[in-house]
């Protein structure tokens, strides 16, 4: 069975420590009356990487012609957890990975980026019906995803464990060793998609199956661990090892999978190939390495830049 808890007031935010909230709920809402209280100044990064990114003039020529006279872009963001995006104690300023390599490409390409928070659930398929040219959102590239949308990749994450600091839990290796436990994660995430599909291996392995726990407010899955109504988080490798480092009572218990994270776009889109081309010259610049290094996340750079990849296969455990 899976549940759906939204988890919205002040009270249960305060529970959870700034680093791990300096967000807002994934399916939207008033920043300002998300964001945490308390949150310190420099809790997150805000050196300037991108203002001195250099136009590139090859890769804008592969734009449409349309889109170079028009001189704008939209896309949709979601507000997640540090480092991939999350709101400045202010409520209004998003900041992240994300949010850096988005303006990067954007400066590179000429474009002004317009960007409109909304819900994880709904950007994919809004790209669909065209309400946005592009969306961000730590989207890792599954073959299920590439039916029906392309990516321009960018960086590497993919899946990992958290447990309470008191967990006898260690290294998850194989999901057999979660049978019986309780495991919170967001919903329409990858995660949520594993953990779904696999499930019959309790019933393989002759164990009692484990329970997934769906929210679709990006703090409320670390509100149940904390809470002990969870017993395991899944969630991003980078976001869980920001939020252990911040978090006290909680620990990164390992990686669990790799995947490549991309720009999302409608599927045959136009744009991909000119987005590859900027990261690119991103990466040939510097730029690319000075947004890794500030937000963190060396392991998470990739060789190329590149358009739709397979899917980097899962464990057979």
């Amino acid at each position: 069975m899976r549940t759906r808890p939204r988890i919205r007031t002040a009270a249960a935010f305060a529970l959870i420590t700034a680093a791990a909230l300096t967000l807002t709920a994934c399916s939207g809402g008033d920043p300002a009356e998300s964001a945490p209280a308390g949150a310190a100044k420099d809790a997150l990064p805000t050196e300037d990487v991108v203002s001195g990114v250099r136009a590139n003039e090859a890769a804008a020529k592969l734009l449409p012609a349309d889109v170079r006279k028009r001189g704008t872009l939209s896309l949709a963001a979601t507000v997640g957890t540090p480092p991939s995006s999350a709101y400045l104690p202010d409520g209004k300023t998003l900041v992240g990975l994300d949010v850096d390599f988005a303006n990067a490409v954007g400066k590179a390409l000429g474009l002004e980026i317009k960007r409109e928070v909304a819900g994880f659930e709904a950007i994919l398929p809004a790209l669909g019906s065209d309400k946005y040219d592009l969306g961000t959102g730590n989207f890792g590239v599954t073959e299920e995803r590439r039916k029906t949308i392309d990516f321009v990749t960018y960086v590497n994450d993919g899946q990992g464990f958290a447990a309470r600091a008191d967990s006898s839990l260690g290294e998850i290796t194989d999901l057999t060793q979660l049978c019986g436990l309780t495991v919170a994660t967001g919903a329409g995430t990858t995660f949520e998609r594993t953990l779904e599909k696999n499930k019959e291996r309790c019933a393989q392995a002759g164990k009692k199956p484990y329970e997934v726990s769906v929210f679709n407010d990006v703090g409320a899955p670390w509100l149940a661990l904390r809470q002990g109504r969870a017993d395991v988080l899944m969630s991003t490798i980078n976001g869980i090892r920001y939020a252990t480092t911040k978090q006290p009572g909680t620990k990164f218990l390992n990686e669990y999978r790799r995947l490549d994270v991309g720009f999302a776009f409608k599927k045959g889109t136009p744009l991909a190939p000119a987005f590859q081309a900027a990261v690119n010259g991103l990466k040939a610049d510097g730029t690319y390495d000075l947004i890794l290094k500030k937000w963190g996340v060396a392991d998470s750079g990739i060789e190329e830049s590149r358009i739709s990849p397979p899917e980097i296969p899962a464990p057979t455990k």
